[in-house]
């Protein structure tokens, strides 16, 4: 067995894998030793070859992922303000009111995503339009460990973050205060410089894809476009991807081979084919180089190294054993690679074309053939990770990946190469690839407005992905093989899952981790209401669009029966317009005089049944004048099973109110905090009234307004009600059914030992800081086991016992 094969490189992944999805992280301490054992193994023979492969790569991840931690700012350090000093290490995406870019800061190993908005009523033009890649800048900013939301059909940013080894997230604080200390330099002001360059030299809307197609600069790309070439399948393509940086190794092959023909005696210096082999490795490395180091790219250029390695040392080498020797390449120098989508997809996808296309046939039979086996190895894979799928896509790649291929690209790459040589040179050639370019794009404009263009799957369980492997694996075996079509039943569990729906009389309720603002959808056995759709921001970020959505079709929600909207604040009404252009709604209700466009008006005594679960409004009453919070459309949910309060916004003046006209009406198990557990609300009367078991509050970590206030959520325990907020929960799913009520906490029931709120919450348990309130009698914790698991928690901070102890070294608190 070779010490570096195939098998070997399954297992070293494997560990890893093992590793990085372990429920708790192994400590620094031992991530040393646990590698060196396993290299040990791995060199002493063939029988220890492959558990040494896998031990190494549990050692191995255990480092990597320790420093990571280990850079991060400590939690305690969160909301303070800091003065660095670091370089631009990305290109800078310029907003109509904020710079979003990446700053690697001097004499350490921290890298911040930092945001710079202008100062309240500056031009557009501040200094922060002056950000470019390679800048070095000292600023002041103020700092939280990276942290995200947690919800069904979500991003996972405390991974992302543990991928691209971002230590900390911030704000720019007294733009005026920052100065530039050296002028761009470096690839990265290589790559902007000829991006400003191709938005000059072509006047056409497609000036963005010709940036993305020769620089990977995809920051033009709008949200709609990025929405159309999901629908086609083209997202692979329109970026710099592993095919294009193969095109041009085997362009810098021909070029070298040509040169020698041209000059037989080059031939006796150094021999032809090894000058080709090393021409296309310079080609593939430059071209990765100027498309940032992408997965993709860099992948590639490790296999054309392996193969140029076996070429200059005339040994032969096959695919599969060259994509083998890439995977430990990129294991071995970013073992966190693997938690990006990335990585799946560019090797699983080479993988597949190359175990199932093996034999030479003609061009177009193979291409056709290569389609086939792309669409059917990869689905499983991107509905996994993405939640969608292209049902048009095979027949879109059909036309694009050619014509893009060897037409569009490598006029964006010839175009690049002249203006470096050349200024103005490049002009003609980036023109004519933006009008290759719009010569196809009506024919996808009009493939995604097809009904078939994306489909959207339910989060499936973790044992679909698996089976629809094993699915497509069967599926593409050769011609003969019995019972190929029974092949289809592996993947129902992808493509069908269960989706926990209540029984009649039955509901439930799942309220939308959304920062801080309020969405929660209430769900009966054929029935859908969304009561609130969460906050937006003008020129910003959207729950609607980047939450709510996605949380709906995960849940496999097609449409909302109703959509309740209880004021028109922004953090309730923001996300509304991205609900309705995304889904059907078949009714909206608003508060008296808040005018919704289409809205009808909630008022005291509305009601109506769905399936044995009745809805009711307790306020606003007739003529009540629209005061926002205090006019909150105040919705009660209720069965033979329980009942759900949603009050909206209400303060204490409504609280008592209702206590007095309604009192009986606001008995509920579960209540939604009023107005996210503000201090002018949850008057102690109320929460007599409830009587609840849970209080729900909906509120985003470390606000400016520190709600839930720690008066409000006392109250709440004194009345021996449970207090889950969204901030440390994440999205929370309740079910009042016959088994009494049960609730799951996405971040306690799918919990990774990256996930920020559970270290945070693992440091203050050590510190004694935090005390965990028990749950009431009969309140029942669905999935992965009940109460918080403090002995996990516990394990995953000394686990990562390392973050904290280096922030010090290249961080200085702001005078």
């Amino acid at each position: 067995m070779p010490v570096f094969g195939k098998a070997v490189a399954v297992c070293f992944l494997l560990g890893i894998c093992a590793a990085l999805w372990a429920p708790v992280l192994l400590p620094l301490s031992m991530g040393g030793p646990l590698a060196a054992l396993g290299i040990v193994l791995w060199w002493r023979g063939r029988l220890l070859r492959l558990a040494g492969a896998v031990v190494a790569g549990v050692g191995w991840v255990g480092l990597h992922a320790g420093w990571v931690l280990a850079a991060q700012l400590p939690f305690a350090w969160e909301g303070r303000e800091f003065s660095v000093t670091g370089t631009v290490a990305n290109l800078p995406e310029h907003e109509a009111r904020r710079t979003r870019f990446q700053l690697r800061v001097d004499d350490g190993d921290a890298n911040a995503h930092l945001q710079w908005y202008d100062d309240f009523g500056a031009s557009s033009v501040g200094p922060r339009m002056q950000l470019h890649a390679g800048q070095r800048w000292q600023m002041r900013v103020r700092l939280r460990v990276p942290r995200g939301l947690s919800n069904p059909g979500g991003f996972d940013a405390e991974r992302h973050a543990l991928a691209q080894r971002i230590s900390a997230t911030g704000l720019v604080r007294a733009p005026g205060t920052a100065r530039l200390l050296t002028p761009p330099s470096g690839v990265a002001a290589w790559r902007q410089h000829m991006a400003s360059r191709i938005a000059a030299q072509v006047p056409s809307a497609s000036s963005r894809y010709v940036q993305a197609l020769a620089l990977g600069d995809t920051r033009g790309l709008t949200d709609e476009d990025w929405q159309l070439l999901r629908a086609t399948g083209l997202t692979h393509l329109i970026a710099i991807s592993g095919f294009h940086v193969g095109m041009v190794a085997v362009c810098g092959a021909w070029l070298i081979g040509g040169i020698w023909r041209l000059l037989p005696w080059l031939g006796l210096r150094w021999p032809r084919p090894q000058a080709a082999a090393a021409g296309a490795f310079i080609a593939a490395l430059v071209y990765a180089a100027v498309a940032g180091f992408a997965l993709p790219t860099v992948r590639t250029v490790l296999m054309v190294a392996v193969i140029v390695l076996a070429r200059l040392w005339r040994r032969p080498v096959d695919v599969l054993g060259s994509l083998g020797l890439a995977a430990l390449a990129v294991l071995l120098a970013d073992p966190l690679s693997v938690l990006s989508a990335g990585f799946w997809l560019s090797f699983a996808g080479v993988a597949w074309l190359a175990w199932c296309l093996q034999e030479r046939t003609h061009w177009l039979r193979g291409f056709l053939s290569a389609q086939r086996v792309a669409t059917l190895g990869l689905l499983p894979l991107s509905a996994m990770l993405f939640g969608q799928a292209s049902l048009i896509g095979p027949l879109a790649n059909l036309v694009a990946i050619p014509w893009w291929s060897l037409v569009v690209v490598p006029l964006a790459v010839l175009g690049t190469a002249l203006e470096a040589v050349w200024s103005e040179s490049g002009a003609w050639v980036w023109r004519a690839s933006a009008g290759c370019f719009d010569l196809s794009w009506p024919l996808f404009e009009f493939l995604a407005d097809s009904r078939f263009s994306l489909w959207w799957l339910p989060e499936p369980a973790w044992f679909a992905l698996p089976l629809a492997l094993l699915g497509a694996l069967w599926m593409l075996l050769p011609n003969g093989v019995p019972g190929r079509p029974l092949a289809v039943l592996l993947w129902l569990p992808l493509l069908m899952p269960w989706r926990e729906l209540p029984d009649a009389g039955e509901f439930e309720l799942v309220m939308m981790d959304v920062g801080q603002g309020l969405a929660v959808l209430v769900r009966t056995q054929h029935h859908s209401l969304l009561y609130d759709a969460g906050p937006a921001v003008r020129d910003g970020f959207d729950a609607g669009e980047r939450v709510v959505v996605p949380a709906l079709r995960a849940l496999g929600v097609k449409q909302l029966d109703r959509l309740v909207l209880s004021h028109g604040d922004s953090d309730h009404a923001g996300g509304v317009s991205a609900v309705q252009a995304a889904l059907p709604v078949a009714g909206l209700h608003a508060p008296p005089g808040l005018a919704w466009p289409g809205g009808t008006d909630c008022v005291a005594g509305q009601s109506w049944e769905w399936e044995g679960v009745r809805f009711e409004f307790l306020h606003p009453v007739a003529g009540f004048p629209y005061l926002r919070n205090e006019s909150s459309c105040v919705l009660k949910v209720g069965s033979r099973h329980g009942s759900v309060l949603l009050p909206g916004d209400v303060g204490a003046v409504i609280e008592r109110g209702l206590v007095t006209r309604v009192r009986s009406e606001l008995k509920a198990e579960v209540v939604v905090l009023p107005h996210h557990g503000s201090g002018n609300s949850s008057s102690a009367g109320f929460v007599a009234a409830t009587g609840a078991r849970l209080a729900l509050v909906s509120a985003g970590h470390g606000n400016r307004f520190a709600h839930p206030r720690p008066e409000v959520v006392a109250r709440w325990r004194r009345a021996d009600a449970e207090v889950l907020g969204t901030a440390g929960s994440g999205a929370v799913r309740v079910w009042l059914r016959r088994g009494g009520l049960q609730l799951r906490e996405r971040r306690i029931a799918r919990s990774r030992w990256w996930d920020a709120a559970e270290r945070a919450r693992a440091a203050a348990i050590l510190s004694g800081i935090e005390q965990t309130a028990m749950a009431p009698e009969g309140l029942e914790r669905v999935g992965t086991g009940q109460g918080r698991r403090l002995a996990d928690a516990a394990v995953v901070a000394v686990g990562g016992a390392g973050f904290g102890d280096r922030p010090g070294a290249f961080l200085e608190p702001a005078p």
